[in-house]
């Protein structure tokens, strides 16, 4: 039996037409299988929506986000919160089920009846006092008679400026507002505020633009001054302890890590929060090896001192904090090995 090679006599050759036909079918196919691939989620993975707002101290937030997106047992997904308020809402309502959020809220959750714990602090020394340039302020002094925002009432900013108001005899001669920390920059550029006190890179924006000064960090007025934590339910430890101790030793194997690391964490940070790559590896960096990645373990002291301090300026009727904090997880943390950033992941 013999084959020919030559193609029938009443064959034709293919179209142009019908070639791009075939070649638009064929990449279909393949965009489609592509798409498959990258989206496709084991039927098993978990997903932990936490909430956070674009701050140094919430750094954990977009890293963890960011090595966790195509592993096969959980991704914690970042969800970006204009306010701590919003946050807030969130948490309460199961929306997210961890917010890396403003530490007085914590007690405001705790005292309203949410059954919150607290199971990590985020890095410290991240917050600057910034007023305007032609105020030529060098303390919190050459700031009587003007405005100071702050994130909310119920942050540790808020407590800390009232303190000091307190300490220096200024009652009366500064106006401390609340405004959302996104909201400063161009409020203090067009003249509506003084100055700002907040977590950076909020501070560092007016100061790289020439249009403020830097007046304190927050570690000169406040050592050990903790902005934001951890908060999750007590119902969503109890349901999968598993998956909160991940977050808990994730989060605080990234902050090691970013400490190393600051050039490729700005780098991963700035897709997340819409912040130039300068700027957030400014914040990081500027005065250098001021944040501080490994105070993280959450204390029942430290918060108290929060509610004592709420309870004084009239933020809080009483400040009882019991069983608020949740140091388990913290303590067992292990930030041994940490090199390279898929070192951040857990593999046991």
């Amino acid at each position: 039996m013999r084959f020919s090679l030559k193609p029938p006599a009443d064959s034709r050759p293919l179209t142009l037409s019908t070639k791009l036909g075939l070649f638009f079918l064929v990449w279909l196919v393949f965009i489609s299988w592509l798409h498959y691939r990258l989206n496709q989620r084991p039927v098993n993975r978990k997903i932990v929506r936490m909430g956070y707002m674009p701050v140094v101290t919430n750094l954990a937030a977009p890293l963890l986000d960011y090595v966790t997106r195509h592993g096969a047992d959980v991704h914690f997904e970042a969800v970006k919160f204009s306010s701590f308020a919003e946050m807030a809402e969130a948490l309460r309502n199961d929306s997210i089920q961890a917010a890396f959020i403003i530490a007085p809220l914590a007690v405001v959750l705790r005292q309203q009846g949410v059954d919150v714990k607290v199971i990590l602090i985020g890095s410290r020394h991240e917050s600057t006092l910034v007023a305007r340039k032609n105020l030529n302020a060098k303390r919190l002094e050459d700031l009587s008679g003007c405005t100071i925002a702050v994130p909310m009432r119920y942050s540790g900013h808020n407590l800390c400026l009232l303190k000091m108001i307190e300490e220096k005899g200024l009652g009366g001669k500064i106006r401390v507002v609340e405004m959302n920390p996104p909201d400063m920059a161009s409020a203090l550029t067009s003249g509506a505020l003084d100055a700002y006190f907040v977590g950076e890179p909020f501070a560092a924006q007016t100061v790289l633009s020439d249009n403020a000064d830097v007046v304190a960090y927050v570690e000169s007025l406040w050592p050990n001054f903790i902005c934001n934590l951890v908060l999750v339910k007590n119902s969503w430890i109890d349901a999968d302890p598993s998956v909160a101790r991940k977050l808990v030793e994730m989060a605080a194997r990234s902050g090691i890590w970013a400490g190393s690391h600051p050039d490729q964490a700005a780098r991963i940070a700035s897709g997340y929060w819409n912040q130039s790559v300068e700027l957030v590896r400014y914040a990081l960096t500027t005065p250098k090896g001021r944040v501080v990645y490994d105070r993280f373990v959450p204390k029942a002291a430290e918060i108290q001192i929060l509610a004592d301090l709420m309870v004084r300026y009239n933020l809080a009727r009483q400040a009882d904090i019991t069983g608020l904090v949740d140091d388990r997880f913290a303590l067992a943390a292990s930030v041994a090995g940490i090199d390279g950033l898929d070192s951040i992941l857990l593999n046991k």
